[in-house]
């Protein structure tokens, strides 16, 4: 997981968090996220809906193109990395050949 972006690694936590409560609801009758923000239903939206705009972006968003920072898709026309991730590729993509 520590080779994704932040947005990735956003929506990966959150859909974690959303299973863990549908599971809980499903063994045990509990609803975590009602039980921690009970007080604040609005609180509690707004977590369901994120828990779900995290699972259709995951859907259609694709793999996570960075590795270790750096944009690995090897495609000098990628649209997930900024010009700061587009460095030199290790296999000699992104700008030619490899410097040694």
């Amino acid at each position: 997981m520590n080779k994704m972006c932040g947005v990735h690694k956003a929506a990966w936590w959150l859909m974690w968090i959303g299973a863990l409560n549908w599971g809980l609801i499903g063994l045990l009758g509990i609803n975590l996220v009602m039980t921690v923000f009970g007080p604040w239903p609005v609180v509690e939206r707004v977590v369901y809906i994120l828990v779900g705009v995290a699972a259709v972006f995951s859907v259609f968003s694709g793999k996570c193109c960075l590795k270790g920072g750096m944009c690995a898709c090897h495609d000098e026309k990628c649209g997930h990395c900024g010009p700061q991730e587009k460095k030199e590729m290790p296999s000699g993509g992104m700008g030619g050949e490899k410097k040694m």
